[in-house]
Formats: structure tokens, sequence, C-alpha cells
């Protein structure tokens, strides 16, 4: 699992904290000014974990404002299956910053092990065929990178990462006025080698045209279970097949077992429930 770039994780905490703390967290500065807090994260309920680099950011960030260091020891990593109840982490640190910093480095966790605990779900269910989980472009606002990492942590794998990175060609780019079989001649020759290069189709007949067309992966949009069957049999092996709409814990296990090669699925990152975590703490 490769983690986003530093800065952007560091960018995604500073506007975190930004949004949390204002002009100064007036609470935090009640607590006695040298106390010091001898604390840990713990888990409520089973899931996946996700989200360490964050929650050692956040701790940066605020222990640098009071000029202190918080010193963070983990027991369990990005990825690793967590029981209810288990400790993650200990840490100790004055009071102040670690109030400060507590309830951003928790919603950011929660929201990433969530991500990531749902995500090995549907895998789980996948993975007695050929079908890969992907996630989609429908993330929580500025946590496009974050929640992708999640989705690795729980087993699944990463479609574009935007507009920049990969073409799919969808119904509102047809109505372009372009055919459909320019507008995948030109998409194929505009991106380099490797490159994400995919073709929505509605129905079979669409399918027939976007494979002489030289598509390399196609979408079949809300397919039924029969026609994805007669999808993959019509494909062979000219064009990956990937499975989009429809797609939940109950009907992914079938959506598989027709033969596809991926299945993109948008809950796992709008859907996320949190992971149920706690900040426990002493003071001395």
């Amino acid at each position: 699992m490769k983690l986003p770039r530093k800065k952007v994780i560091r960018k995604l905490v500073k506007q975190c904290l930004k949004e949390d703390v204002g002009s100064g967290d007036v609470t935090a500065r009640l607590t006695p000014k040298k106390s010091v807090i001898d604390g840990k994260i713990i888990t409520r309920e089973d899931g996946i974990l996700s989200g360490v680099a964050w929650v050692n950011q956040v701790f940066k960030q605020v222990s640098k404002q009071h000029k202190t260091k918080i010193d963070i020891e983990w027991s369990a990593a990005d990825g690793d299956s967590v029981m209810a109840n288990q400790t993650l982490c200990r840490f100790e640190g004055l009071a102040r910053p670690v109030l400060t910093g507590e309830r951003t480095a928790l919603n950011i966790m929660q929201t990433l092990s969530g991500t990531a605990t749902i995500t090995q779900q549907y895998v789980d269910l996948i993975s007695h065929t050929k079908a890969k989980l992907l996630d989609t472009r429908k993330t929580l606002p500025t946590l496009r990178e974050a929640q992708k990492y999640a989705v690795l942590c729980g087993g699944g794998l990463n479609h574009r990462m935007g507009l920049y990175d990969g073409i799919i060609i969808k119904e509102n780019h047809l109505r372009s006025g372009k055919s459909l079989e320019d507008i995948v001649k030109e998409a194929n020759a505009s991106m380099p080698k490797g490159a994400l290069v995919e073709l929505e189709v509605e129905n079979l007949a669409e399918l027939e045209r976007g494979l002489a067309a030289g598509a390399r992966r196609i979408m079949l949009d809300d397919f039924s279970l029969e026609d994805m069957r007669a999808a993959v049999a019509l494909t062979g092996d000219r064009a990956d097949l990937e499975a989009s709409g429809g797609v939940n814990l109950s009907t992914i296990k079938a959506i598989a077992e027709t033969g596809v090669d991926y299945i993109s699925c948008g809950s796992i990152t709008k859907h996320v429930k949190a992971l149920d975590l706690s900040m426990l703490f002493d003071y001395r």
C-alpha cells in the first residue's frame, strides 16, 4: 500500500485542524499548562485499521504549535484486522496539544478505517472469483487520496484518481455529437500506453460497437446478470469488462460470478460508516 505524498497528508491535517481549532482551543487552556497525559487509542469494534500517518501528523502539528513533542507508539498498522477493545497505540505528551488534536485525529482515522473495513467486506465476498473491487470518484470532499489509500488497506483497487489520469467515456460525452467509434479512437490516441481508457455502454449492441472500435476496457452500466454473462461470452479476451451500478453487499457475489474482470462500487467511500474509536487519557 503506497501512502499519499507527505504534503498531501500534511495539507489535509492542516485544513482539518484549522476547521476545528480556529483561533485557538479555549477549553484546553483551562488545563494546567504543564499537565502531562498518558493516553491510548482503542477500537470499540472489529475492523480494518487505516490512517496511522494522519494521526501522527495531527499530533506533530499540534505539538509544534506548543513547542513540545508527543511520543506515539503503535501496536497496529494500516491494513491490520483489529478487534473490539484492542489498543491501537499509546502516547505521551502535554495535555493541551493532545486535547486539541484529539477529535481531528479520531475523525480522520475512524473515517479511513471505516472505508477500509467495508472494502474488505466486499472483497471477501468475491474472493472466490477473478473479479477485483474498484473504488470510484464518489469520495468525501477533500478526502480523495486518503480514502483511496484506505480502499487499498481493505484489499480493494483504485480506479482513476481524478479526471486527469484516465478517460471514461460516458453517455453524456457520447451525446456531444461525435460517434462512439470516433471518440474511442481519439481517446486511445490521446493517452499513453497503459493509461486507463474506458467506454461505458448500456446494452449489448453498444458493447459490440465498442469492441469493434477498439475499446480496451468497457464498463457495463446497470446490466442485468443475464446480460453480464452474455457480455463476458461476447467479449472473450478482446477487452476487460467492468460491472457498475446496483452494487451492494447483497448483489456483488452474483455479479462477480458472471465472469467480469472488475466491479466498481461508490458505496465503499460515499456511504462509509466510521469505525468506532476512542481516545482514553490518564493525567499525571
